[in-house]
């Protein structure tokens, strides 16, 4: 089987104009790929910075090894922003998805993010004391089919730093 090994951190991120921010992520996979060591799935901790708040700072490890018989359904990683107030309550800031890079190598990766946007009414009320529009499934997060019909606003940057390991592509008739 061919190898995929994934190591890096999720940097931080900029661009969201508030504080108190962490990130919930996901590795989605192909139906021919298995997970054969690490964590797919997790959260950074919550970022407040003091004197800049437009640059979030999270250096959360990532540290995967798959295994796949072929390309189809290439991972690629789901990243979910939210925000902690000072009152401990949690808001959805944003949703992103980025593909794994394809060739071997250090990357250094951003992903523009974004969240669905309600009424008037909604954003107002999401201004003033939180809360507003979310996603019922994380389908649509990634999923092209029925994304086109949400009315979004784009969101901040979040950076990751990936360094990728593939190994026996080329016994596999993949080059890269």
């Amino acid at each position: 089987m061919a190898e995929v090994h994934i190591i890096g951190q999720i940097t931080g991120a900029t661009g969201f104009q508030v504080s108190g921010l962490f990130c919930k992520w996901s590795l989605q996979l192909g139906v021919g790929w298995r997970v054969v060591e690490g964590v797919t799935e997790g959260q950074t901790q919550v970022d407040c910075p003091v004197i800049d708040s437009e640059q979030t700072s999270w250096c959360h490890p990532v540290d995967i090894h798959l295994a796949t018989r072929g390309i189809q359904g290439w991972p690629r990683i789901i990243l979910q922003v939210f925000r902690q107030d000072d009152y401990g309550r949690v808001d959805l800031c944003s949703y992103g998805v980025i593909h794994v890079p394809t060739c071997p190598g250090t990357h250094k990766l951003t992903c523009h993010t974004w969240r669905p946007t309600g009424t008037f009414f909604e954003e107002v009320q999401r201004s003033l004391i939180g809360g507003g529009r979310q996603l019922l499934s994380t389908e649509y997060i990634h999923s092209g089919l029925d994304r086109y019909q949400l009315q979004t606003t784009p969101m901040g940057m979040v950076h990751l730093e990936l360094g990728i390991l593939l190994r026996n592509f080329e016994k596999h008739g993949i080059s890269y």
